[in-house]
């Protein structure tokens, strides 16, 4: 046999070998660690008036995965029907939960947002962080001056 028929037979025994990976199921998707670091710098780059940049990475209709930047604390806001699941990407706030919401005022059905919280309880967030905020608890993201916060954003319908 010469070289390239020994090669050619090399490549195609060890082609044979390795295992078939099926095709990924609808709906699956994987967001790597750097993919999300690459994204977050990209976020921070076009901070809106309100001190936030948000893409969403996915929405699959009952559900869906937001990546949100902040450079300043957020307004209060509230979901009757939605829980959020939060994973701190990278920075540092705080959330502040619970409380009653000042300059309430709808958005949508069972979607409120206000201007401020009263009481409540302060939660520090650092990267790695998650935090489970029920449906129907008013909510707020703090961000100390100089500072940012990421996080990807799981919303999700709560039970009826």
């Amino acid at each position: 046999m010469t070289k390239i028929t020994r090669l050619a037979a090399v490549v195609a025994v060890g082609v044979l070998a390795t295992p078939l990976r099926a095709a990924d199921p609808p709906g699956f998707k994987h967001w790597t660690a750097a993919e999300l670091k690459q994204r977050d710098a990209a976020l921070a780059t076009h901070v809106a008036a309100d001190h936030s940049s948000r893409e969403t990475l996915a929405d699959y209709g009952d559900h869906r995965f937001r990546l949100l930047y902040r450079d300043a604390d957020g307004n209060p806001e509230q979901h009757d029907a939605i829980i959020d699941i939060v994973y701190v990407q990278s920075g540092e706030g705080t959330l502040m939960m619970g409380g009653t919401m000042e300059g309430r005022r709808g958005t949508n059905p069972g979607e409120w947002v206000g201007t401020a919280l009263v009481g409540g309880n302060r939660h520090p967030l650092g990267t790695g962080d998650i935090v489970h905020i029920p449906a129907g608890i008013p909510h707020s993201f703090l961000v100390p001056p100089g500072k940012h916060i990421t996080y990807v954003l799981l919303k999700i319908p709560a039970k009826p």
